[in-house]
């Protein structure tokens, strides 16, 4: 199975077919896509003029998204690579047992569904890296009231069924979940709360 950078590298050849390259660049999306695969697929054709179904696109629009996960991608291997290294260090240090910020850690290792979108359509309109970097700020930083990718604070308890059950914090304006670390117990509280009964945003 091809790895992200062998099928990078098949975007980029200019003597390939088009509609392998396109190909390629949505099989890159099977190894990191921060939205989940159809949000992150959704996202790369709009910021760069590519139609979801165009099996020729211009390559011109073609590789500029792929620098755009790549970029992302660059950063999220950076950040696991600072994770793993701390986390070597609390082992050494005694601390076997690690928290809630670990847990989320772990699911999305890799990168995919790192910013999970619960409505392919619905995304940050930001450059995937830039959100990638204020995700990353926020969870290092402690928990907040709002979204920290767009400074939202509609936060909504959804639950999804199909085949990848789902249930968590959900912010209404950029669409993402948000990682229930980067929230205080107050925000998740409110956000559990059917919508009626929630009171002021600004009270969170």
């Amino acid at each position: 199975m091809a790895g992200f950078r062998s099928l990078a590298r098949q975007v980029r050849d200019p003597l390939g077919d088009l509609a392998l390259r396109r190909y390629s660049l949505r099989k890159c999306l099977e190894r990191f896509a921060p939205y989940g695969h159809r949000a992150t697929w959704d996202h790369l054709c709009a910021r760069h003029g590519i139609g979801p179904e165009d099996r020729e696109p211009d390559p011109v629009r073609l590789m500029r998204a792929l620098d755009e996960l790549e970029e992302a991608r660059a950063v999220w291997l950076a950040y696991e690579a600072g994770f793993a290294e701390r986390r070597r260090r609390e082992k050494h240090e005694g601390l076997r047992r690690p928290g809630a910020f670990d847990d989320w850690h772990r699911r999305t290792w890799g990168g995919h569904g790192v910013a999970r979108c619960t409505d392919p359509e619905v995304h940050p309109t930001e450059p995937l890296a830039e959100v990638l970097r204020r995700l990353i700020a926020a969870l290092g930083s402690g928990p907040g009231s709002a979204c920290p990718v767009c400074a939202g604070t509609g936060i909504e308890w959804r639950q999804e069924r199909g085949d990848e059950p789902w249930a968590g914090p959900v912010c209404t304006g950029c669409g993402i979940a948000v990682p229930q670390p980067a929230l205080t117990d107050r925000t998740l509280a409110r956000a559990r709360l059917p919508r009626h009964r929630r009171p002021a945003a600004a009270a969170a």
